[in-house]
């Protein structure tokens, strides 16, 4: 699947990137050396243990250069009064009588326990371009889905802390 990143999303991962291959590729080529300098191999779990870990970091490297090179780049054309990406949206749910906040991201760093709602959620893609006020039908299946009424929609810095998600 291609992956929706914002110029921001880009450089989070070039970074990151960056980070595993002059950082952390170098601290785990020295665990597993340091481990291997302890015996026998066939029982060391400090080795086995070490080669995991540097593994995974080689893993999350290529994951992580595949995802930007079939990446579609995308930028937020909503007005300010409209929802759109990188937005908190305030919204009250008719069925369970109560007040939801959630800002709208894109797919890699969704986290719904986060109030983080990825423009590919249903709850993304119902909300985009709607204004406040607005009644808007969430569609989560065939079966089901549910209303909400947007209550408040605020402008929200691109977090230098947002993590892109690990998969």
């Amino acid at each position: 699947m291609r992956e929706k990143l914002t110029k921001s999303d880009v450089k989070k991962i070039q970074e990151e990137i960056e980070h595993r291959k002059l950082v952390e590729r170098k601290e785990l080529i020295e665990a597993v050396k340091e481990a291997r300098s302890h015996g026998d191999l066939s029982e060391n779990f400090e080795y086995h243990a070490a080669k995991k870990e540097k593994n995974r970091n080689e893993s999350r490297i290529r994951y992580l250069e595949r995802m930007l090179k079939t990446a579609i780049i995308v930028e937020d054309h909503s007005s300010s009064d409209e929802v759109g990406l990188n937005k908190t949206v305030e919204l009250y749910c008719e069925d369970d009588d109560e007040i939801e906040t959630y800002r709208i991201v894109t797919s890699v760093r969704g986290s719904s326990l986060n109030g983080l709602i990825s423009i590919e959620s249903p709850i993304g893609k119902a909300l985009l371009g709607h204004k406040v006020n607005d009644r808007v039908y969430i569609k989560v299946n065939d079966d089901y889905g549910y209303y909400v009424v947007i209550r408040k929609i605020e402008n929200t810095q691109d977090e230098e802390n947002d993590r892109i998600r690990s998969y």
